[in-house]
């Protein structure tokens, strides 16, 4: 029996195998992409006021603002207590 021996021996087998695997995860991250794209929750979103008529600010109360702020600690207790009662003065 005559073998072939004009090719690339085991360096062809590693170099196919290792071009398969490469492939495969390639198809598998870009599925695993494609499903998180499509059925994922969108995170991104630009801080600041929303666009005018998507509610919004325009729909909170004050006073769930003046919440939201105290508890990003960018007012104190002192503060939110005394803009508070201005508030439901003000009703």
């Amino acid at each position: 029996m005559m073998w072939y021996d004009g090719g690339w021996g085991w360096g062809g087998w590693i170099v196919m195998t290792v071009f398969m695997v490469l492939l495969w995860a390639v198809l598998i991250v870009g599925l695993v992409a494609l499903v998180r794209y499509l059925t994922g929750t969108r995170h991104h979103q630009q801080p600041g006021p929303p666009p005018p008529g998507e509610g919004g600010w325009q729909g909170r109360g004050a006073e769930n603002l003046l919440a939201e702020r105290f508890a990003r600690g960018e007012i104190d207790e002192d503060e939110y207590k005394r803009r508070l009662a201005l508030l439901r003065e003000h009703r």
